[in-house]
């Protein structure tokens, strides 16, 4: 199923927390949330000894500020800002250990000497406590907690909150930890305050996953598995007991059941699925979700569960609702799409203006919290779209039946109903659940012919939101959104799953019409939420934020830009978007347009999910939220349930639970973007295989120690040509200039430059492509 892109200014997400207090129902005043807190200490008077004893009482229990703020009643930004300072300091010492993102947790193996509780003090001795400035004992080095990076197969860097500057870690001293795992490192600081501290694991405190992928290799009863992972940095050996009937050179998954101590030694694992012969289709896809840890089928319960539920709608219900099945409705989605989450009503009112309905499928009615519905959902938190198939959130009982606003039929659903004059402009809308009946599906392609020829069903309809959607895009252009779109390759396949043919998705008005009803529609629920508490007491709500670019990533990307002959005034005070969008505007259908955008957008900070109303960058908006696509995005259900909360005048939600489901979402929605990005990565490579001895023009799209990476303009296809095969001469990185150059004939070869390639070989098994230089195209 091809994935329904509406919101396409996105630049993806990123999950770093945000300082927030909590609900706590306390006594007196009123909190930030709408919750009540007790009057708090004086600013000054909290202690280290205070905190430990907290810690103290509950070692096991794992705390977050925010919990801690409120056992301590903090309710100011000083307050905060002390306890921050003192956990700092604990951590330093090693008195408690810091897990992740705001997580604490006593420390029972600390060797010195513990900070009192202010209990065990005496009152003159209060104010002048001082902590200890023991750390832990980490093979005579200091040490410090923090989350693996692995770099490449040689070395790993460890991130940690107490230390400004990453560990560099050689793999042989990993403890063969991989990315994401938790662990405890030795470090060493150079002599110099500038030198990249080293270290080795002492201990690895938390796998995020024990198990791997790859191809076995068979010996004589017993097997290798040598994983698909560039990075990874050790196989696992898998005794003639646990290989399951594998054969040599199949892609497998394999659970380790032993790490050893040694170094030297492999990981001992068994195989627990098997998937086929590598480079197969099935087994290549299977393998790539096995990678990213994607589900492979829904557990049997979730599945019953939502098979139990009712199909009819009662009259009960519909009673509940606003009745909008007697106004024009449609569906406009891909050609093959199942789930219909989003539909458009419209009519015109007394008074000349029109009434337009972004109708949203009512997900929440059937998925009720603390359900093994909702419980699967949030695990998921996204549908994830390879190349063949689609990963859904929700079973396709509720994805493509109940849940899908299917023509002919009466949908329940959570709508945002607008009054919109022939300007564009909105004078009134309303939010609440509602009930629809569809009247047509639409195909992208549909609408358009009637967009393109004025013939056709509902023209006139299609017509004037075609033309408001315009008006709507116009303004949001006016206000600063970024016009920069990623392109998205999509592949025709066999029934084998062979790629037929590959092909640059192109988005027309009809695409473009639906997105900016969905973005108005994501607008105005956001600022629903915020503007309904005045001050600075706001309601829990989940937001899509997206931040400004980093001044120093703008002005490299314009340093990019003008190799190219573009010249951008991004500096400080100048209107960026407008720069950004003036860019975009000269390079549509030029070579560089694709890898112009790309490196505009990683200059951009990561979209994501959070209960901080940030605002959105690239869409230029005060408030964002997803509402949406609840059939395919867990926040979008959070947003849902939270409307309906505020709409029947509940409290604010708990701010810690929304925030810890934002960052789980984050961290999901780019697991997914991943694992799309992998399979059409294997796709492009086996389309390419088919034209080895061919040449092709390209761009060069970036430059290594050992090679340029070249983006064929035909087909977006990426290779590699290794400077090592270059033959007329040394070739050598000048990073500075992003540009190689001949040691003696000082031929130069920059980032950019239109160059003649032939596809030398493509590696199936590894995802890569490897291409010859013929010549550069002269400009």
């Amino acid at each position: 199923m091809e994935r329904k892109r509406r919101d396409r200014n996105e630049k993806g997400p990123s999950a770093p927390r945000s300082e927030r207090t909590s609900n706590n129902r306390g006594s007196a005043s009123k909190d930030k949330r709408g919750s009540r807190k007790k009057d708090g200490p004086n600013v000054g008077q909290i202690s280290a000894g205070v905190l430990i004893n907290i810690f103290s009482q509950s070692p096991e229990k794992v705390f977050t500020y925010r919990q801690l703020h409120r056992r301590l009643g903090i309710n100011d930004q000083r307050g905060r800002e002390e306890v921050f300072t003192l956990l700092k300091t604990l951590r330093k010492t090693g008195e408690i250990v810091h897990l992740q993102n705001d997580a604490y947790v006593f420390n029972p193996d600390f060797k010195g000497e513990r900070t009192r509780s202010p209990k065990r003090e005496d009152a003159g001795d209060r104010g002048d406590r001082r902590t200890t400035s023991t750390r832990f004992s980490g093979r005579g080095s200091e040490t410090l907690i923090g989350k693996v990076d692995l770099a490449n197969g040689r070395f790993a860097y460890v991130i940690c909150e107490d230390s400004e500057q990453d560990v560099r870690v050689p793999t042989e001293k990993l403890m063969f930890a991989m990315t994401g795992d938790t662990v405890r490192v030795a470090v060493r600081r150079g002599r110099k305050p500038s030198d990249r501290p080293e270290g080795e694991v002492v201990e690895v405190l938390k796998r995020e996953r024990e198990e791997v992928v790859g191809r076995l290799q068979m010996g004589k009863g017993f097997g290798f598995l040598v994983p698909d992972q560039k990075r990874m940095y050790f196989d696992v050996f898998v005794g003639e007991r646990n290989l399951a009937d594998a054969k040599d050179g199949d892609k497998v998954l394999v659970k380790v059941t032993e790490w050893p101590e040694d170094p030297k030694k492999s990981p001992t694992g068994e195989i627990i699925r098997v998937f086929g012969p590598a480079g197969e289709h099935n087994a290549e896809i299977h393998a790539i979700m096995a990678e990213f840890g994607l589900p492979f089928e829904f557990p049997e319960s979730v599945e019953a569960e939502a098979d139990a539920i009712p199909e009819g709608i009662t009259k009960e219900e519909i009673a509940k609702r606003r009745d909008f099945r007697d106004v024009t409705t449609f569906t406009i989605d891909p050609a093959d799409a199942k789930d219909f989450d989003d539909a458009l009503s419209m009519r015109q009112l007394e008074n000349g203006n029109w009434e337009i309905g972004v109708h949203i499928a009512d997900v929440t009615h059937y998925v009720q919290p603390n359900t093994k519905l909702e419980k699967e959902a949030y695990r998921r938190a996204t549908s994830v779209y390879l190349v063949d198939r689609t990963i859904p959130m929700l079973p396709e009982r509720l994805s493509n039946g109940l849940c899908s606003l299917r023509p002919n039929e009466d949908k329940l659903t959570f709508s945002v109903v607008f009054e919109i004059d022939e300007n564009a402009k909105i004078h009134d809308y309303w939010i609440g659940r509602t009930i629809i009946h569809s009247d047509r599906r639409f195909a992208y392609e549909d609408a358009q012919e009637v967009i393109e020829t004025g013939e056709g069903d509902y023209k006139d309809e299609i017509l004037k939101l075609n033309e408001l959607a315009k008006k709507f895009k116009e303004k949001r252009f006016k206000h600063g959104a970024v016009n920069f779109e990623t392109i998205e390759v999509k592949f025709k396949l066999d029934e084998n799953g062979k790629p037929l043919s590959l092909y640059i998705k192109e988005r027309k008005d009809a695409h473009k019409l639906i997105e900016e009803f969905m973005l108005l529609a994501n607008k105005y629920v956001a600022e629903h939420v915020y503007h309904i508490k005045k001050g600075k007491n706001k309601l829990t709500m989940v937001y899509r934020t997206h931040g400004a670019p980093d001044p120093e990533k703008l002005l490299n990307f314009s340093m990019f830009a003008r190799k190219f002959g573009y010249n951008l005034d991004l500096g400080e005070g100048r209107d960026i978007s407008k720069e950004l969008n003036s860019l975009a505007d000269q390079t549509e259908g030029k070579p560089e347009q694709n890898v112009l955008q790309s490196l505009a957008i990683r200059t951009m900070a990561k979209a994501k999910y959070s209960t901080e109303p940030e605002g959105h960058f690239g869409l230029a908006f005060a408030h964002y939220s997803h509402f949406t696509s609840p059939i395919r995005r867990y926040p979008d259900m959070m947003a849902h349930r939270l409307i309906d909360r505020y709409t029947h005048g509940q409290d604010s939600a708990d701010v810690e639970e929304f925030e810890e489901r934002c960052l789980h979402s984050s961290d999901m929605e780019k697991r997914a973007a991943d694992a799309e990005r992998a399979s059409i990565k294997f796709k492009q490579v086996e389309f390419i295989n088919n034209f080895i001895g061919e040449q092709f023009k390209g761009i060069v799209s970036g430059l290594t120690e050992w090679g340029m990476y070249v983006e064929i303009e035909e087909n977006k296809c990426e290779g590699m040509i290794r400077l090592a095969d270059l033959q007329d001469d040394f070739y050598e990185l000048d990073s500075a200039n992003y540009r190689i150059i001949g040691r003696s004939n000082k031929r130069m070869i920059s980032f950019g430059d239109e160059v003649i390639v032939e596809v030398k070989a493509a590696n199936i098994l590894d995802r890569t492509i490897d291409l010859e230089l013929i010549d550069t195209v002269k400009k």
